[in-house]
């Protein structure tokens, strides 16, 4: 069995700041990888879906599920999928099965209406600013909770996931001298050149 306290002062380490979310990560992470019988990948063994978006609250929330599942962005096995919710479909690529869980709204309503939220975060104080005095709490509730008060996890289910090829191939593009992929290149006046620069090319920036 994983356990996420054994994740949690790595994971605080990693993401920067106390505060809720990144734990209710590891936490939801964990239960996954039980659910699953699996252990954290060391290379690209499991993918996870986050369906998280961009530039709203709690995304802290994917640190914890990359620190403890091992998927990560760096290895490529980590996709958000631009939902604007905190759900998570964790793949195993062995066994072609996966599973998804997702917080309980009751639970996170209920961390939104503490001062860590109210007092501090949505008056755009910074999360590494509040005081521990506020913020421990949270975290130690999360981390303590029985896990049916904090998730729904569904039934593991068929999921034949297929990695896309990886490519190797690059080149140096023609005008800023830097290393791109072949497959992001673009071809202008005959010339190999990045996609920043095909953008300036149209701009008139060269």
């Amino acid at each position: 069995m994983v356990d996420p306290k054994e994740y949690l002062e790595r994971g605080l380490f990693f993401h920067g700041h106390r505060c809720p979310a990144m734990p209710m990560g590891l936490r939801l992470g964990a239960a996954l990888m039980n659910a699953l019988g699996v252990s954290r990948a060391k290379d690209g063994q499991l993918v996870a879906l986050v369906e998280l978006g961009d530039d709203h609250c709690a995304t802290c929330f994917a640190d914890g599920v990359q620190m403890i599942t091992g998927c990560t962005f760096g290895k490529g096995n980590i996709k958000k999928l631009h939902y604007g919710k905190w759900g998570v479909t964790l793949i195993d690529k062995a066994s072609k099965r996966a599973v998804r869980g997702v917080p309980k709204a009751e639970a996170m309503l209920a961390n939104k209406q503490t001062p860590f939220f109210k007092d501090y975060r949505e008056k755009g104080i910074p999360a590494s600013e509040v005081p521990p005095e506020v913020v421990d709490p949270l975290v130690e509730k999360v981390m303590n909770a029985p896990e049916e008060m904090l998730f729904t996890v569904g039934e593991v289910f068929n999921y034949d996931w297929e990695d896309p090829p990886h490519s190797f191939r690059s080149f140096v593009c023609d005008l800023c001298g830097e290393m791109v992929v072949e497959e992001y290149g673009r071809v202008r006046d005959e010339k190999r050149i990045c996609i920043p620069c095909q953008e300036k090319v149209v701009k008139g920036a060269f």
